[in-house]
């Protein structure tokens, strides 16, 4: 579960704030960088608008509060604003352009209708891309409510679109911690609809299907997660005996660890930086917290720049990988007071905290591409001593008494999701992979899974990545009679052993 209880968000159409913010835009201009004296009052004003997140898209009402339909006259949804339905739905055509393997996946599986009966609520980053994945559910058979697994990452336009297209979506970017949870609630408990599957990026919805409503929870018949974090928490409830249905984690999938958290990153983290701050990335030096796939991606991207990259780890073997590719593994303590950019991709909690920024040069960016909100200790920047600053969208100043600034990106939250956007096709092979995840789950016999976590099927995987293949007119050799023989191999594959290392 995202800590959202750590994070009060204010309603993101209130005029008081509307109002704060453009006194704090004002005195940006006048004084940006120099030493603050500030009032309580004051820092409260900059405090309070600096939380609102995202574009309003020139609209004050909260979407609770507002009565809306689509053109078929349904109601249930909840979004920023119906009408932005048509932008929303190019975004989404341009999106399935670069996501062959899902549509693909789609084509094929439409008539069979494997996911016929099942009622899947969702919980994840909700933009053009996972509209193509939701949206292919459906024509499999499947009945979907869906929520947002992130406060920031929602595309307005995006989730329209799918309220326009009779799909219950709850979920706009900005929302607070009582929205996001409300949300979720929504997609829950429906009338006259029973969720037989749930689709989680977080383990946001797990969670209040297993505190809220346990004997509903029971009742589901798989579980599909995709992050580190919410993987990390099933694992722990199933250590506990508190996990009652199978769980397949798809974020160890070597489709998904490889080509989404490695190649998608890779990109995504420049991308990100880039809009943010329009940082020039030539000789920077920069650290990035954590050397698993998201991290060697950040760190292998910012080096190609012309960054000076230097690691943190706690595991010897990522360390040694870390080390063996050049890059220099420290202790975040001996370059905290030179780095310009700080970078997060651990999955854990507090790892930059409060000592650590006090450290940090003027200027320093902070950003987070884990999954979870707690690596960056946003919460001990709360305080009254300290001044915050909204720059532009997901853009933070954090001004210190003496005047020195770091640059908070997305309140600690996933930047690449907040600040920029994630390349389709990578996202392609995820959700394909999520998909056959929720088939294999759905369709199995009683008995092949009992109620632990499991990984995706290695056959699956392999499939997964040939339904990209001819993207890039790609031709795979097929083994000879003898060849398979000798290697003891189906001339189909699975090709390689479950616990083989790509």
């Amino acid at each position: 579960m995202n800590n959202l209880s750590d994070t009060p968000v204010p309603d993101p159409g209130s005029n008081a704030e509307k109002k704060e913010s453009k006194q704090s835009s004002a005195l940006k201009k006048t004084s940006r960088y120099r030493s603050r004296s500030l009032s309580a009052s004051s820092t409260d004003s900059f405090s309070s608008a600096s939380y609102t997140g995202s574009s309003d898209d020139g609209d004050d009402v909260p979407p609770r509060e507002k009565v809306q339909k689509n053109s078929k006259g349904s109601s249930d949804f909840c979004v920023r604003n119906i009408n932005q339905n048509a932008f929303g739905r190019r975004e989404i055509e341009i999106a399935e352009q670069e996501m062959p393997g899902i549509i693909a996946l789609r084509k094929r599986a439409a008539d069979d209708k494997p996911l016929k009966d099942a009622k899947i609520v969702g919980c994840t980053h909700i933009n053009a891309q996972t509209a193509v994945l939701i949206e292919t559910l459906i024509d499999l058979g499947a009945s979907v409510r869906w929520a947002a697994c992130n406060i920031y990452s929602t595309q307005n336009e995006v989730a329209a679109a799918l309220a326009e297209a009779n799909i219950p979506i709850f979920a706009w970017r900005g929302e607070t911690e009582e929205d996001f949870w409300w949300c979720i609630d929504r997609c829950v408990n429906a009338e006259n609809w029973q969720p037989n599957m749930i689709l989680d990026d977080g383990g946001d919805a797990t969670h209040l299907m297993l505190k809220k409503y346990p004997t509903m929870f029971k009742l589901v018949k798989g579980i599909v997660e995709e992050s580190v974090t919410g993987v990390h928490r099933l694992y722990q409830l199933s250590k506990a005996g508190k996990l009652t249905v199978p769980a397949m984690n798809v974020n160890d999938s070597v489709t998904k660890t490889k080509f989404d958290n490695l190649y998608s990153c890779k990109e995504s983290i420049l991308d990100s930086l880039k809009r943010s701050t329009d940082v020039m990335f030539g000789g920077k030096q920069v650290v990035v917290c954590g050397y698993g796939d998201v991290g060697k991606g950040c760190a292998q991207a910012l080096k190609g720049q012309g960054c000076i990259v230097y690691i943190t780890e706690i595991d010897p073997i990522c360390a040694l990988q870390a080390s063996m590719d050049g890059f220099r593994v420290v202790k975040l303590n001996e370059v905290i007071r030179n780095v310009d950019i700080v970078v997060t991709a651990t999955g854990n909690k507090n790892v930059v905290v409060r000592e650590h920024m006090d450290k940090m040069k003027s200027g320093c960016i902070v950003c987070n591409m884990g999954h979870s909100n707690t690596e960056i200790d946003v919460n001990s920047l709360r305080t009254p001593d300290l001044t915050w600053e909204k720059v532009r969208s997901q853009v933070d100043h954090i001004i210190w008494p003496e005047g020195k600034y770091i640059i908070l990106l997305a309140e600690g939250r996933l930047v690449n999701l907040s600040c920029s956007s994630i390349p389709s096709f990578a996202v392609s092979i995820t959700s394909a992979t999520q998909a056959l995840a929720l088939i294999e789950l759905f369709n199995a016999p009683p008995g092949r899974y009992k109620s632990d976590v499991y990984l995706l099927p290695k056959k699956m995987d392999e499939y997964v990545a040939s339904l990209h293949l001819p993207t890039f007119d790609a031709h795979l050799t097929e083994l000879t009679d003898e060849q398979a023989k000798y290697m003891g191999l189906n001339k189909a594959g699975p090709f390689k052993p479950n616990y083989y290392r790509y």
